[in-house]
């Protein structure tokens, strides 16, 4: 018989060791079907490692992919650590890449030292109120949030669509579903000439460590975290559960609407339906990664964006499909959500008591 005990709370050095020891079984798992592609695991991994890190163009690639999933796992770190189970990151992203072509291609006409600051907190908003139903339906009647934020990302890449091809669609796209450019008033400046690397990195930096102070230094931060270990202890001692809820559903959306953003007016300059490749499904593996710990996000994304834009480097040179970068995290995630049962529980086998009639007889 199987009986779970809880353990004494965990070292801080067991907390970091935990996402790295995953992430080295994850790549270890992933040699299997490397291997059974016939391909040396060395050298993928080699292919992988410079495909990342391997030149100047390879480095700012990685974190040019990394901007949005910290931005991503931020918001699910954030709602995760009040026990907000925000699913809709990838729909919150659109909502804030929608917003910001809304006003940065010439809707408002201000100078850059105005406009692009406005894109920003047009895209924050708009995530933050998409994220904002869900809170509500869950604070006033109980509603699941995984299922109506999970649902909202199809309503709104739907919604997104619709938009690019009607009112928003760009008149010199040909009749592609795109968006109008945005303005270069309403750009985000890039960090190095010839890179794609773009200032939502930096907002992506500077966020998580406002988020870190947040959680850290303020009575906010207390009541996120008194809210996510006991939510009924922390209304019997009298915090605002439900605002607290909302707050943090609010900055949740803000997070994953910058990465939004970031991705229209740093990146590629116009919105189309295909912006993501899944970044608020990724975020969610960088928060479990990172523990959700928001500075152990930023490491959590740096380790996921190299795995992507690596295993993109790797596959066209090897046989082996980059769709290995969605085994390794994929693993990682499990690794980690296993560590993290034995990590709060410790197993011991019992002998089952015997029958007392037996034992009479």
């Amino acid at each position: 018989m199987i009986r779970f005990e809880p353990r004494e709370p965990a070292s801080l050095q067991r907390l970091i060791l935990i996402p790295v020891a995953a992430a080295i079984v994850a790549l270890v798992l992933a040699a299997i079907p490397i291997t059974a592609a016939g391909v040396n695991t060395f050298t993928a991994y080699g292919l992988m490692a410079k495909g990342a890190f391997g030149s100047m163009f390879a480095f700012t690639e990685m974190l040019t992919r990394a901007a949005p999933l910290i931005l991503t796992g931020l918001a699910a770190a954030i709602a995760f650590r009040a026990k907000l189970w925000n699913i809709g990151a990838e729909g919150q992203l659109y909502a804030g890449a929608l917003a910001a072509v809304a006003v940065g291609t010439g809707w408002i006409d201000a100078p850059a030292v105005v406009l692009l600051p406005l894109v920003i907190l047009a895209g924050a908003a708009a995530g933050g109120l998409v994220m904002l139903g869900p809170t509500l339906l869950k604070t006033r009647l109980g509603v699941d949030e995984v299922v109506t934020t999970l649902l909202l990302n199809f309503v709104i890449l739907l919604f997104v669509q619709m938009m690019l091809e009607g009112p928003m669609q760009d008149p010199m796209g040909m009749g592609w579903p795109q968006s109008e450019p945005m303005l270069d008033a309403a750009t985000l400046p890039k960090l190095m000439s010839r890179m794609r690397i773009h200032g939502g990195l930096i907002i992506a930096f500077a966020a998580a460590i406002a988020i870190h102070i947040l959680l850290k230094r303020t009575v906010w931060g207390f009541e996120i975290r008194a809210v996510g270990e006991n939510a009924s202890a922390a209304a019997h001692a009298g915090l605002p559960v439900k605002a607290t809820f909302i707050r943090v559903g609010l900055l949740s959306g803000a997070m994953a609407g910058l990465a939004g953003v970031g991705e229209v007016a740093g990146l590629k300059g116009y919105l189309t339906a295909d912006l993501s490749p899944g970044f608020g499904y990724s975020g969610i593996v960088v928060a479990m990664l990172a523990g959700l710990s928001p500075l152990g996000v930023v490491i959590a994304a740096l380790f996921i964006a190299s795995i992507f834009v690596g295993a993109d480097s790797m596959s066209r040179a090897t046989s082996v499909s980059n769709y290995l970068a969605d085994l390794i995290v994929a693993m990682s995630l499990i690794c980690v959500l296993i560590s993290g049962l034995f990590l709060r529980f410790r197993i011991k086998f019992v002998k089952p008591r015997t029958n007392i009639s037996q034992e009479t007889q």
